[in-house]
């Protein structure tokens, strides 16, 4: 997915629409408009996954990622400033992307031998986070300088080399296992296959709890930048960027350089680690207490997703896999524009510093709770399912 370019647009959109209403509510509703469709669009996306070949199911979506990228750059520089109106045209990119998610997420093991596969999702992550810091750097680069028409217009020239390779791109066809299921029967089947793999439900439980209580930070770097720091819209960018250079930091960690860390070890401390960076930037009141927290959050963040993704896509039977992912996917993408509308809207009620506050203070009980649950937590570590799926 062009994840520079998407990010470029998730930190524009934000301030945008507080320069448009001054509400940190608007942009709690547009991540819901931008995120909430992969979780409506799970079960097909997840059926589209594993019934046709991921790379053609991956061109044309993000062909119609571009579009609606470049539909939102239109609007704006026809002087549209109506925030239901850039929100909606903002939420057509997400309702393409809800379609690719699953074959993305699901076409990495193609790619690669099958015991190379810890460090392809290790690697595909760093990507995802290295752009989570590069989009929101250049994003608010370029709102300083040059007004957010150039970033929506960024966004969508950015899929262009994303389609180009997927056009070159050869995968292991042969590895990919393709199964004919009717959309509603394909869910269930994935549903009861997860209750049976407690290290997957271990993995997508995890994954929730980051997105709802932690991943809102995101839309919080333009609230504090306004109403906490008082300072010029270019630090958006900056502090998006602290995020992903803080995850970028956690790779070592994650792909094994340190040798071979149990899953649940890892878990076991970014947890409470992330819940404490969340609160350093909760309770800041300057720029640079601010700064650090968000970059160990990024930390955090990275350790936890990636760990249980890692999980995840390691234990999973391949003829299943795409339904599977969508699954994670629907429960993170869930839980995430739910965790950002109510937190935002709390803040617009209370203060921000509180609400950020409070979510870290959760993660931090989660985590002490998380000590106790040492044969739960080691089911992350559990052998890839080669027994195939039983199907009712």
């Amino acid at each position: 997915m062009s994840n520079s370019g998407t990010w470029l647009q998730n930190i524009t959109v934000p301030v945008v629409l507080l320069e448009i209403t001054g509400q940190a509510f608007w942009t709690g509703i547009a991540t819901f408009a931008a995120i909430f469709p992969s979780m409506l669009l799970g079960p097909l996306a997840g059926n589209l996954a594993d019934r046709f070949e991921r790379r053609r199911v991956l061109i044309v979506g993000q062909t119609g990622s571009a579009i609606a990228a470049l539909a939102l750059w239109i609007v704006w520089i026809s002087g549209v400033r109506d925030a239901a109106v850039i929100v909606g045209v903002a939420a057509l990119t997400g309702l393409f992307g809800a379609f690719t998610i699953p074959a993305w997420q699901s076409f990495i093991p193609l790619l690669v031998p099958l015991e190379d596969l810890p460090s392809a999702i290790s690697l595909n992550s760093l990507q995802f986070n290295a752009a989570r810091g590069i989009g929101p750097a250049l994003g608010g680069l370029l709102l300083a300088i040059a007004g957010p028409s150039w970033a929506f217009l960024g966004n969508s020239l950015s899929y262009i080399a994303v389609v180009i390779t997927l056009l070159i791109v050869r995968p292991k066809q042969s590895r990919q296992v393709r199964v004919q299921r009717k959309v509603g029967r394909g869910f269930v089947e994935a549903i009861n296959y997860i209750k049976t793999q407690p290290g997957i439900g271990a993995g997508i439980g995890l994954a929730a709890i980051v997105a709802f209580l932690g991943f809102p930070l995101l839309n919080f770097a333009a609230v504090f930048v306004k109403q906490v720091y008082d300072v010029d819209d270019g630090y958006v960018g900056l502090l998006g960027g602290l995020l992903g250079l803080g995850a970028v930091l956690a790779v070592p960690v994650v792909s094994g350089m340190f040798g071979d860390l149990k899953r649940a070890s890892v878990v076991r401390w970014a947890v409470p680690i992330y819940g404490v960076a969340i609160i350093i930037f909760g309770t800041s009141t300057t720029l640079a207490q601010g700064s650090f927290g968000l970059l160990l959050a990024g930390s955090g963040f990275m350790m936890i997703v990636v760990t249980s993704n890692t999980a995840v896509q390691s234990i999973v039977a391949e003829e299943i896999r795409g339904r599977v992912m969508a699954v994670r996917i629907m429960t993170f993408t869930g839980s995430y524009p739910i965790g950002a509308l109510l937190q935002t809207r709390l803040s617009d009620a209370t203060n921000p510093r509180l609400i950020v506050s409070l979510a870290g203070a959760i993660i931090v009980i989660i985590g002490l709770a998380l000590q106790t649950q040492s044969e739960r937590l080691g089911r992350l570590d559990d052998p890839p399912d080669t027994g195939g799926v039983a199907v009712a």
